[in-house]
């Protein structure tokens, strides 16, 4: 962790992201007459295999695998709409 000044980070700011990057430094403060007034971190990037859609293409699917959920559709729908006689 280091602090720097307005002038000083504006100058070098290619410098301290290098630093980032390499992980020289993990945190640079940047100040103004002494008080820190921000910092720069450096983003981490998401672990991409936890996403959703990442196994697309791997699964081979029958080819009624829609009529299936078709004919359950239509069993789910009569259910709902039949009438009741109370």
């Amino acid at each position: 962790m280091i602090q720097v000044n307005m002038f000083e980070a504006k100058s070098d700011l290619s410098k301290l992201v290098k630093m980032l990057e390499t992980q020289e430094e993990d945190v640079i403060y940047i100040a103004r007459n002494g008080i820190k007034i921000a910092q720069l971190t450096l983003i981490q990037t998401p672990d991409v295999s936890k996403r959703i859609g990442i196994a697309e293409g791997k699964m081979i699917l029958s080819d009624d695998f829609d009529r299936t959920f078709d004919n359950l559709d239509r069993e789910i729908v009569d259910m709902f709409e039949r009438d009741i006689e109370l």
